[in-house]
C-alpha cells in the first residue's frame, strides 16, 4: 500500500454510520458515491460530495456517470488535494488511479 502513517483499520474503510467515510481506490472503477446499477438521483438542493485524496497517496482521476451510461470527466486530484462536487442528476461519482490511494469522502446537504 502506498499510504504512510497510522494503519487504517478494515472497519474504518467500511463504516457507514457517518457521513464521512474512506475508500481504497485502485485501477478498477471505485464508486465514491452511487452505483452504475441505480437511476439518476435528483436532490433539491443538490447534495455536496467533498473528496480528499490522501497526502501520501497517488494521483486519482474522478468522473461522474449517468444511468444512461454517459461519463463526464471531472479531473484529477494530486496527493493532499480536495474538491467538492454537487450531486444531482447523476447515478454515481467514481475514481481510479494507477496504483493505490485512500480517499476520504463526506456528504453534506
Amino acid at each position: 500500500m502506498n499510504v504512510r502513517g497510522p494503519a487504517i483499520e478494515h472497519e474504518d474503510l467500511y463504516d457507514w454510520s457517518r457521513s464521512t467515510y474512506r475508500l481504497r481506490v485502485r485501477s478498477k472503477k471505485i464508486f465514491l458515491w452511487g452505483s452504475a446499477g441505480v437511476t439518476d438521483q435528483n436532490f433539491n438542493p443538490p447534495l455536496i460530495l467533498h473528496i480528499h485524496n490522501d497526502t501520501f497517496g497517488v494521483q486519482i482521476k474522478i468522473e461522474t456517470q449517468t444511468s444512461a451510461g454517459g461519463q463526464t470527466p471531472i479531473g484529477t486530484l494530486e496527493p493532499g488535494e480536495c474538491v467538492s462536487l454537487p450531486i444531482d442528476k447523476i447515478c454515481g461519482v467514481y475514481a481510479t488511479c494507477a496504483q493505490e490511494s485512500i480517499v476520504t469522502c463526506r456528504i453534506m446537504r
